[in-house]
């Protein structure tokens, strides 16, 4: 039953695209998106369009190339039924949805600690 829900649960990174996240954050979420490069997501962005497609690549600015795409709404967004590939400024980004099999979550969770560990300073001679 647990497992099944599992499979049911949808990853959504909420605004982690915004420009205002820090450097080391902007790291993590490349190296995390990186790992999607292959896989089929949904994002919607800031104008409210939601696109599917496969994640062709993502780059350090978080912008992401999606092939095989379709439009979640075709009737609001017509113009975009004869579009087979996009670039995605990743400003521009609200919500990126994942499918559960593909998100490692030890992995992810291992590497946010990782990243939240303060760095010490070096000793004094």
């Amino acid at each position: 039953m647990k497992e099944a829900q599992q499979q049911k649960t949808e990853y959504y990174i909420h605004d982690a695209l915004a420009s205002d996240i820090q450097d080391s954050d902007a790291m993590l979420f490349y190296s995390f998106f990186k790992t999607q490069v292959g896989q089929q997501v949904t994002v919607e962005l800031k104008n409210d369009l939601a696109i599917q497609g496969v994640v062709e690549s993502v780059d350090q600015f978080l912008n992401i190339k999606l092939r095989d795409i379709r439009v979640v709404d075709p009737e609001r967004y017509p113009h975009m039924l004869s579009v087979k590939n996009c670039f995605i400024r990743g400003s521009v980004v609200r919500y990126v949805q994942l499918s559960p099999a593909t998100v490692d979550t030890a992995l992810l969770q291992d590497a946010a600690r990782r990243e939240a560990q303060p760095v010490a300073a070096p000793a004094r001679a």
